[in-house]
């Protein structure tokens, strides 16, 4: 299974971040798995943004889940991340996991934020 995270490195602030990870070897609608984004600020440990389950049904941290969206698109099978009202403070790298206990990695993408 692998997973390949794209979108922008650089987003302006208060502007929308937009991520995609592409999944091969496994479907996003398989059986007990999830699929997440993962970050990890300068310095910082990781930080869990949100995920999406098997069945379309969306969690997200707290502390952003009123800027979160996670979504999938089944017909291609990559599910996405959109984070709205972005500060510098979201500048980060960050992964797409997946699998029935986050087995799957991608290599992580650098996000940058400008202020």
């Amino acid at each position: 299974v692998q997973l390949q995270e794209s979108g922008p490195g650089l987003v302006k602030s208060s502007q929308t971040l937009s991520l995609t990870c592409t999944v091969s070897g496994a479907s996003v609608t398989a059986t007990n798995y999830a699929w997440a984004w993962i970050r990890q600020s300068p310095g910082k440990g990781l930080e869990w943004v949100g995920e999406i389950s098997q069945r379309g049904i969306t969690y997200y941290s707290p502390s952003l889940a009123s800027r979160t969206t996670i979504a999938r698109d089944t017909s291609k099978n990559q599910f996405t991340l959109q984070l709205s009202s972005v500060t510098p403070e979201a500048t980060a790298v960050y992964y797409c996991t997946g699998g029935e206990a986050y087995t799957y990695w991608g290599q992580g993408t650098q996000v940058t934020v400008s202020s």
